[in-house]
């Protein structure tokens, strides 16, 4: 597939960490509640930590008790899903619309109004406070 913001393999072992690479460009996932924006609740924006396009809305975030952030809703236009049947299941598997980026997985067992739960590798988000 082709993205807007592209870059080589190296450049991208270059710009993330280890952990985000194996996230982001490996299609992996981290440790439930191994990351500090799970508990993040302030007015804000959260953004794709390999090419920083803005992905959620601070007012979409929600506790669900998964050990990952979850969101209602994307950004419109922000994430691109595809489905994805590894490990014996078959789930739809969500990235980062700009970069292409494994962002992570959505679940219809979220909150209304969209019933929808966003289930992303928070290592895989940068988060931007309100001004």
């Amino acid at each position: 597939m082709s993205f807007p913001f592209q870059l080589t393999d190296a450049e991208w072992r270059a710009r993330l960490s280890p952990d985000q690479y194996a996230v982001m460009r490996q299609h992996g996932t981290e440790r439930p509640g191994s990351c500090g924006l799970l508990r993040e609740k302030r007015a804000g924006t959260f953004h794709c930590a390999g090419c920083d396009a803005p992905l959620f809305a601070g007012g979409t975030k929600f506790e669900s008790g998964t050990g990952w952030p979850s969101f209602d809703a994307p950004i419109e236009g922000a994430l691109e899903a595809t489905r994805d049947t590894s490990h014996g299941m078959v789930r739809v598997e969500v990235h980062c619309a700009n970069c292409g980026s494994h962002m992570g997985h959505v679940f219809p067992d979220g909150p209304p109004p969209t019933g929808l739960r966003y289930c992303i590798n928070g290592v895989a988000l940068r988060f931007e406070p309100a001004a």
